[in-house]
């Protein structure tokens, strides 16, 4: 008899039934995400689109110094009124494959994620033209994740809300092309004063390439950048066979006529706010879409009463010259950094190159006390030092090399001379002995601990300031010694806040001290001098009436004025932009303009006193030996030293001759009547 086997079916065990369930459950919750996600991206109503806001510039006191698209330069139009060659040129450059994807565009994310690995860096985006509008109209700029899954959420909606050709329409009406142009109409406006409808291939290709940087790949600013995106432009059209070879080619030689910036009307400061964007983008990093469109608020440091009183000292100082001769302002508070006035240049609307951050100009004499300040500190020379001014040669670089510096008008003392003398009277022979004895690198040292980072060479000429360097760093480098030794950061901006009022920035003056207070303080009592009857600023001297100390500088193609109180530092640089010769009376103009400027500035605040800190001493010593002076010496004068470097030894050159009753104010006799009746004002 055969035996038939039978199977019999396992019962399921316990884990097995419930991975089913878990099974089941799962798919269920995936057709329920996908149905609401089909109802959502079918019915869900779009957020409104974002309403772009001016972003507005301060000062100081909360004061509207400029507002960035202070109305949004966009003018909406139909497809059908824009150049078909701009909507191939921007399919071609943004998104080849806009008609074949849903809004997120798998095949490109495939594609640049594979390039990015291959090159192990960000080499390749992948947001549609579809995403691209979804953020400009929904989103903010940040680069996150969030923000991302977003955009790919909102351009999938965008997809079923409108077609392929109203999308397009909406994006070539929203993209933003620089200098406040917001659409293809606008931009072909501001660009080549045509409506958008008549752009040729090549003007498509320019300015299909400017949205991916409006402000790197803008004519204006950066012509070579523009022009390399727009053959960039033109070979992606020729790669999507929209152009020939021949049309690329004509279009990439074709000689554009681009449309002059239109001229803004007169604002203050323009130099002033041009910065303070350059410092929001360059430097903090801010995104240009987000400074135009996103209503932000931008606290600076200027004074709008101290700007209107450069802008007029400025003017002011160059009338009856030649119109080409040139400026630069800048007025710093030495206490916190903090920029209070930017005049860079003579007519904003003819050039808006600002010459306050030129480093072109040769600092000249007013480089001396940087030198100085070194020397004193290295205990190289004092103030009691004496060299004989008088035709000099230095041998220097192991006596291989021989330097030969002149004095001004080839004057000379041809005696000794002592250090403030020879500061007043902007000595070059005394300058230049002092670096052959402290050494041309610790002046480059000094110059570093003061801020100043332009290039500087090892030589003996470096003590007449012969190579170049910005207003900008010259005034920052003086501060500290208007500040005790103490270095503040230049800052032009003090916050940054978006629409809502939320904190994006804030600046935070950190001060450093880089100089003893006492070397700071001797170094402002030599400069003083300046002023003195004989000094080279002496006949600007009634036109202040508080403490003041600074230095001229002068080549054959600069005239400088940097000076100080305690509570501002500002440097006046006047010359010619190419470098060509001033005259005497051209050279003249830069001191007056700082006294004017400081005076009228600071007009209804009390003078302030340099003050007296702890390791400086002053005593009274005969001009004529450097020594102490005694009963018999006729002309003493009160001179101020590092404690431990004052001489010692008591003059005995004028026996019992008699001491004069006062300073005879010959030379550049520091007279203490003087220097009352200019800070108390007469």
């Amino acid at each position: 008899m055969d035996e038939t086997t039978s199977k019999v079916k396992p019962i399921p065990s316990k884990w097995t039934k419930i991975r089913r369930r878990l099974g089941w459950m799962t798919l269920l919750a995936l057709l329920a995400f996908t149905i609401t996600g089909s109802l959502l991206l079918q019915y869900a109503p779009l957020p409104v689109g974002a309403t772009m806001q001016s972003t507005q510039i301060l000062d100081a006191d909360g004061q509207v110094l400029a507002t960035l698209q202070g109305g949004v330069n966009r003018q909406i139009v139909k497809l059908s009124n824009i150049s078909p060659w701009l909507v191939k040129a921007t399919l071609a450059v943004e998104d080849r494959r806009f008609y074949e994807h849903a809004g997120v565009d798998l095949h490109g994310l495939a594609r640049a994620a594979w390039i990015d690995i291959r090159h192990m860096s960000k080499q390749e985006g992948a947001s549609t033209l579809t995403q691209q509008l979804a953020r400009n109209l929904y989103l903010s700029h940040a680069r996150t994740w969030t923000r991302k899954l977003k955009e790919a959420w909102y351009a999938a909606r965008l997809e079923r809300a409108y077609s392929k050709d109203e999308i397009l329409e909406l994006y070539l009406n929203q993209i933003y092309y620089g200098h406040g142009a917001y659409g293809a109409e606008a931009a072909s406006r501001l660009y080549f004063d045509k409506p958008a409808k008549e752009l040729t291939l090549a003007e498509s290709a320019l300015l299909a390439g400017i949205p991916k940087g409006p402000r790197y790949y803008s004519p204006h600013l950066h012509l070579a950048n523009s022009q390399a995106r727009q053959h960039k432009v033109l070979q992606a059209m020729q790669d999507t066979d929209q152009i020939t070879k021949e049309q690329a080619a004509s279009a990439a030689t074709q000689r554009l006529s681009i449309r002059p910036l239109p001229e803004e009307e007169d604002r203050s400061a323009p130099y002033f706010v041009d910065y303070v964007k350059k410092v929001a983008l360059d430097q903090l990093g801010m995104d240009e879409r987000i400074m135009n469109e996103e209503g932000l608020i931008i606290r600076t440091t200027l004074n709008a009463h101290m700007q209107e009183i450069a802008e007029n000292t400025v003017k002011k100082g160059l009338q009856g010259g030649n119109p080409e001769l040139q400026t630069a302002l800048i007025a710093i508070d030495p206490r916190n950094g903090y920029i209070k006035a930017m005049v860079g240049g003579r007519n904003y609307r003819s050039n808006q190159f600002n010459r306050v951050f030129a480093n072109t100009r040769q600092p000249g004499s007013s480089f001396k006390p940087i030198m100085y300040a070194s020397a004193l500190e290295k205990h190289s020379v004092t103030p009691a030092t004496r060299y004989r001014s008088e035709p000099t040669y230095f041998y220097y670089d192991n006596d291989r090399k021989i330097y030969r510096p002149r004095n001004y008008n080839d004057h000379y003392f041809n005696g000794e001379i002592s250090m403030r003398q020879a500061i007043a009277t902007s000595d070059n022979i005394f300058a230049v002995n002092t670096i052959m004895q402290v050494g041309p690198e610790s002046v480059i040292s000094m110059a570093r601990k003061l801020g100043i980072k332009a290039p500087l060479k090892s030589v003996p000429s470096l003590a007449l300031g012969t190579f170049p360097v910005s207003p900008f760093e010259m005034a920052s480098a003086f501060s500290v010694f208007a500040n005790e030794g103490r270095r503040a950061e230049p800052i032009a901006i003090t916050s940054i806040q978006d629409h809502n009022g939320k904190l994006l920035y804030e600046a935070h003056p950190h001060l450093v001290e880089v100089l003893s207070p006492a070397l700071s303080y001797v170094t402002t009592k030599l400069m003083e001098s300046v002023f003195d009857r004989g000094g080279t600023g002496h006949r600007v001297e009634h036109m202040l009436k508080r403490p003041v100390a600074g230095k001229t500088g002068t080549t054959d193609s600069d005239a400088w004025f940097v000076g100080y109180t305690p509570d501002l530092t500002t440097a006046v640089w006047v010359g010619y932009d190419r470098g060509r010769a001033i005259t005497s009376s051209e050279a003249h103009r830069a001191a007056p303009i700082f006294a004017q400027f400081t005076q009228a500035a600071l007009e209804g605040s009390p003078p302030l006193l340099f003050p007296v800190p702890e390791g400086a001493v002053s005593v009274n010593i005969d001009p004529t030996t450097g020594l102490l002076a005694s009963p018999e010496c006729p002309n003493s004068v009160l001179e101020t030293f590092l404690a431990g470097t004052e001489p010692t030894e008591t003059c005995s050159l004028h026996g019992s001759e008699k001491k004069g009753l006062e300073d005879s104010g010959e030379g550049t006799g520091h007279s203490l009547w003087s220097r009352f009746r200019r800070w108390v004002g007469r």
